[in-house]
């Protein structure tokens, strides 16, 4: 398996552990020199906090693993491309790399809708790789939704 599948599988584990919890089953890690240092799955609807997406949460872990908001010579996988907040964190924050799964059509700020994080305005760019497990990820949030209109004309 490939390093970036091998994270990206890492990723996955944790959209997995959102969708069990009925979030949005979207997880991401942070990793630095090859050993992941942040991990974050959606939490937004159950502790009723807008910021809490995956990938502000391993952000946020991995900044207080190393001690620093710095977070250079880090990547981040997310299954699915980040919304507006999350690519703005993760310029921010200063990583390196985004590698995600699937693209996100109504929020993808990586090049879907916009692309924050290699606008050229800004003083912080990051590398990106998309199209890692891209349909393992698309998948499960697919299932997610197909499971919840179900559950919707149940009612």
């Amino acid at each position: 398996m490939l390093l970036n599948e091998r994270f990206m599988v890492e990723a996955l584990k944790e959209a997995q552990k959102a969708y069990d919890l009925d979030e949005v089953p979207i997880g991401a890690v942070v990793v630095k020199d090859g050993e992941i240092i942040g991990r974050g799955y959606n939490l937004r609807e159950k502790a009723q906090n807008p910021i809490l997406h995956a990938e502000m949460l391993a952000i946020s872990r991995a900044a207080q693993r190393v001690k620093s908001w710095r977070l250079t010579g880090c990547e981040i996988y997310v299954t699915i491309e980040p919304c507006p907040m999350c690519a703005g964190a993760m310029i921010q924050g200063r990583l390196d790399r985004l590698i995600f799964g699937a693209r996100d059509p109504k929020a993808g700020c990586a090049g879907s809708l916009y692309d924050i994080v290699q606008d050229r305005r800004f003083n912080h760019r990051l590398e990106v790789v998309e199209g890692i497990l891209k349909e393992d990820c698309s998948r499960i949030i697919k299932d997610f939704f197909k499971k919840k209109r179900q559950e919707k004309s149940k009612d």
